[in-house]
């Protein structure tokens, strides 16, 4: 039986705090944290230095191992830059290890070769200001079939058309491999997985959204344990980070024992 490890993405529990989202992890005995910079009224929207946030995740014994997101990686423009400087920017500035970078997600930039042509642009542009910083870019490609970047393969592709094995990781997210339907798993580029489930079986995977993603559990319909079975035996040995987006899960009262629950549940399937 493999020796999991665990992640806490901040989306699992978005309306703690950061110190509280930290402690959260902390009690739970996880040891690694993805900060979002997505929430409003919390960090990093709120103002939060990069200062504060390394003393705090230093105080709980954490290591951020990402900052979710650049959001539309892949479509390229002075705007796009400036933002992806200040992430990294900020990333080093609080000890963080990579940045998630996640594909435009509006039915836009589809077209086969426009869509490959879009991505090399990104990484083109990406690989020097991620290498200079010492962070790890994270592609993350989506399952949904209005998503940009569908396919971990083309991801692996341009990744490796860029020399960029060094600087980019791919992100193996449960749920969005499953909406894929793509059977690849490419273990030796995944850098880290997030992981969620979905229970309700009469949901047609097109309809699938965010708002369907649970912790994982007896009732999951996407695979998850099979999937992260087939990558830990591929060599997979990073973290496997909790990123549910369900209302059900963000307003549970006592996340500690549902996310405890998860991973118990977890450690006897895997």
């Amino acid at each position: 039986m493999p020796q999991l490890t665990f992640a806490l993405n901040h989306m699992t529990a978005p309306s703690l705090p950061l110190d509280a989202f930290f402690a959260l992890a902390a009690d739970l005995g996880i040891k690694a944290v993805e900060i979002r910079n997505d929430l409003p009224g919390n960090a990093i929207l709120d103002g939060t230095t990069p200062a504060d946030v390394k003393a705090a995740a230093q105080r709980h014994g954490l290591t951020i191992i990402s900052i979710n997101a650049l959001q539309r990686f892949n479509a390229w423009s002075a705007e796009r830059e400036a933002k992806a400087r200040a992430l990294i920017d900020y990333a080093e500035a609080c000890a963080a290890r990579a940045l998630v970078l996640v594909p435009k997600n509006d039915g836009t930039g589809r077209a086969d070769g426009e869509r490959q042509t879009n991505l090399m642009a990104a990484l083109t542009a990406l690989k020097p200001l991620l290498d200079k910083a010492g962070i790890i870019g994270l592609v993350e490609p989506l399952g949904f079939e209005i998503c940009s970047l569908r396919s971990k393969r083309e991801a692996a592709e341009a990744i490796r058309s860029v020399g960029g094995e060094g600087t980019f990781r791919l992100v193996h997210d449960t749920f969005h491999h499953h909406l894929a339907g793509e059977p690849e798993l490419f273990a030796d580029l995944t850098g880290l997985i997030h992981i969620s489930g979905v229970e309700d079986s009469g949901i047609a995977i097109g309809d699938l959204r965010d708002s369907h993603r649970v912790l994982v559990g007896p009732g999951d319909t996407l695979g998850n344990v099979e999937q992260i079975k087939a990558l830990i035996a591929a060599g997979y040995a990073g973290p496997l980070s909790f990123e549910p987006f369900a209302s059900v899960v963000h307003d549970l009262p006592d996340p500690k024992t549902a996310i405890a629950g998860s991973i118990a549940f977890l450690r006897e399937t895997v």
